[in-house]
């Protein structure tokens, strides 16, 4: 039978828990839209014991009932503020799939119950403090606020919104990786000094009257003229990612009518390996609150219960992603014996059956920065690190990670460590010496490797900011060799995106070739999901590339988007029609028929599928490449379950 943490290891969530520390008042009261899990994945129990340790007492309200302002006053009112967090994901993400469809399942929530939050969360719980609490301080913060923190596109309701300090009614927005910014905050708070008057804080947003405090900004368009033309928008855009750089970028000012003005400062610092540690090694439960545990648990948990959260940040900037503006491009790593440091605590977990499930980050074999500019100057503007071309001063080794897993495999009470972050294979192969490759071959990888080469096609791969298609080949056949060498019979599956900007619907049939000739068939399709404050949302909105300003094309039409699903999935008879359709839009009625190379034959197949399975043989395994083998069974996820999808990583400290 499972154990769980007793209550008295997590933080109040009630008066009772409370008054058993002799509390009488919160310092501050953490509202968040996921249920109260105490693990360092999850940013809310980061944030809340990174306060602990800083002498601050915190208290949870997780989920409360938005429709009820009372749900908000359990806890009394704080001494300092109330602090938001839509939760791990944004909260629109979590509710709807790219169709904008209401999903079934809430992963983050008892049970996986589906409901638990309104949409736009952060929004919706700050105006709900605000009816009841008139003064109190609020400061916003999460995946949910730090991509909506300046006016941004909005996929569901197809328009520009305001910054989210605006629309929920907080004083200060705490973005990226928190950890500096909140404490600076408490204790400003706590020094008696106004929540008005706390402007100086990097990684911060607040809202002012005027710029006089302000060195040097940057004056962005006003809301008005971002709302008359699109470009504008994208100009705008490009301008916040080229001050992304925490050493070297500007605050920014966005100009509102009635004079008011939301200003960004420059992010916050990244840690340094030993703050790192500290942050991940604090006081956890490492566990869902007990209240939870007769609605079945929190679903989430299970996934990284038993992971290691080993870095943070990503140099690839893929433009479908939002870890740039989230973590940063700067890689910050935890050290090796804090690690094997909870590695060996798990292996005294009662749950804990041998299997450490994943050693990494946004990117698992990221472990040092790119460069060693980068640890005093930050990542370079308007170049990337690892496309087109990688940079010359490119950094590109695996020794340090390497290293880490040899020694988690030899921990006693340890049997097996798998990756399953990504894994960037262009970085992969860029080492001449591939002795990581071997070891995730033959000693952290079981039957299948995911990885995500999104496309085919050098016109959307250049867009995304992913290496060519022949690097994915290359890497592909290594990691067969060292399978073959190993003993083990072990394969490639893709992640592939499905009318991402720049796919023509010609593009979309390469693709669906591409799976063809691997005989992979996908039962789910990442189809693009325009998500707040990525370079591809910009592209989606505007037409344009925000980092060059040229004019991209997008399928943007709800039933061209379904034509280039369905064509990844073109063996599933109930696409049939979308594709024939999209094959003749594409000029490619030569895939109509009855030869080896066609992916549908000229009449509808049957209910049964009878047709469709003898019409949708490919070529099988493509020039014998260790990728899926022709068996129909790979699995993709949705964007929105992807993890590198919108930077929502199940990795934590994303205030």
């Amino acid at each position: 039978m499972s154990t769980h943490a007793p209550r008295s290891a997590f933080l109040p969530v009630s008066r009772a828990d409370m008054e058993a520390r002799g509390w009488d008042a919160c310092d501050f009261v953490y509202v968040i839209g996921d249920a109260y899990v105490d693990h360092p994945s999850f940013g809310p129990a980061i944030i809340s014991r990174v306060l602990e340790a800083n002498g601050y007492r915190v208290g949870i309200i997780a989920q409360p009932d938005w429709r009820d302002p009372a749900s908000v006053t359990i806890l009394g009112e704080p001494r300092l503020g109330f602090l938001v967090s839509g939760g791990n994901m944004d909260s629109m993400v979590n509710h709807y799939t790219v169709a904008k469809r209401r999903r079934s399942r809430d992963m983050y929530s008892p049970g996986g119950k589906m409901g638990l939050r309104p949409d736009h969360a952060t929004v919706v719980y700050g105006n709900l403090i605000r009816r009841t609490y008139k003064h109190t301080p609020i400061v916003i913060g999460g995946i949910e606020a730090s991509l909506r923190r300046l006016a941004h596109y909005d996929y569901w309701s197809d328009s520009l919104k305001r910054s989210i300090l605006l629309d929920s009614g907080a004083d200060l927005i705490s973005y990226g990786m928190g950890e500096k910014s909140i404490v600076e905050i408490a204790d400003a708070l706590a020094a008696g000094i106004a929540v008005s008057d706390i402007s100086w804080i990097a990684g911060t947003v607040y809202r002012a009257r005027s710029t006089d405090q302000c060195v040097e900004p940057v004056m962005l368009p006003s809301w008005d003229e971002l709302n008359a033309d699109r470009r504008t928008y994208a100009e705008s855009f490009g301008e916040q990612v080229r001050n992304l750089n925490p050493f070297l970028g500007h605050t920014l000012v966005e100009p509102y009518p009635h004079d008011v003005f939301v200003i960004q400062n420059p992010p916050a610092t990244p840690l340094e390996t030993p703050d790192l540690d500290e942050v991940y090694e604090l006081p956890y439960a490492r566990d869902y609150h007990p209240d939870y545990e007769a609605a079945g648990g929190i679903p989430a948990l299970s996934e990284i219960k038993f992971s290691l959260a080993s870095n943070r940040g990503c140099l690839g900037e893929c433009a479908f992603c939002a870890l740039n503006f989230h973590q940063g491009r700067i890689i910050q790593a935890r050290s090796e014996e804090s690690l094997l440091r909870e590695a060996e605590a798990m292996t005294h977990d009662p749950d804990f059956k041998g299997n450490i499930h994943d050693v990494g980050g946004p990117t698992a074999n990221f472990m040092v920065p790119a460069c060693q500019k980068q640890r005093k100057a930050g990542a370079c503007v308007g170049r990337r690190c690892l496309s087109p071309t990688p940079c010359k001063n490119l950094t590109v080794t695996h020794k340090r990670y390497v290293h880490l897993l040899r020694r988690l495999r030899e921990l006693p009470g340890v049997k097996r460590v798998f990756i399953r972050s990504g894994i960037r294979f262009d970085y992969a192969m860029l080492d001449r010496d591939h002795t990581f490759i071997r070891e995730l071959a033959q000693h952290h990888t079981s039957g299948q490797l995911r990885l995500a080469p999104e496309h085919v096609a050098p016109e959307v791969l250049e867009v995304m900011g992913k290496p060519p298609h022949e690097v994915y080949e290359s890497f592909c056949r290594e990691f067969e060799r060292e399978s073959r060498a190993a003993g083990k019979e072990q394969y490639v599956l893709p992640y592939l995106m499905s009318s991402h900007p720049g796919s023509t619907m010609e593009v979309a049939v390469r693709l669906a070739e591409f799976c063809r000739d691997l005989g992979y068939n996908p039962e789910q399709v990442s189809d693009f999901y325009p998500t707040p404050s990525t370079v591809s949302t910009c592209i989606y909105y505007t037409g344009l590339d925000p980092r060059t300003m040229e004019r991209v094309y997008c399928p943007t039409n709800p039933h061209e988007k379904a034509m280039q699903r369905a064509l990844i999935q073109y063996r599933d008879p109930k696409n049939y029609d979308l594709v024939v359709e999209a094959l003749r839009r594409a000029g490619r009625e030569d895939l109509i028929g009855y030869g080896p190379t066609c992916l549908v034959r000229p009449t509808r197949p049957r209910k049964d599928g009878g047709s469709a399975k003898r019409g949708a043989k490919g070529k099988g395994h493509a020039k014998g490449q260790g990728h899926a083998k022709g068996k129909g069974g790979g699995k993709g996820k949705t964007s929105t379950d992807r993890k590198g999808g919108e930077g929502h990583g199940r990795r934590g400290g994303e205030r």
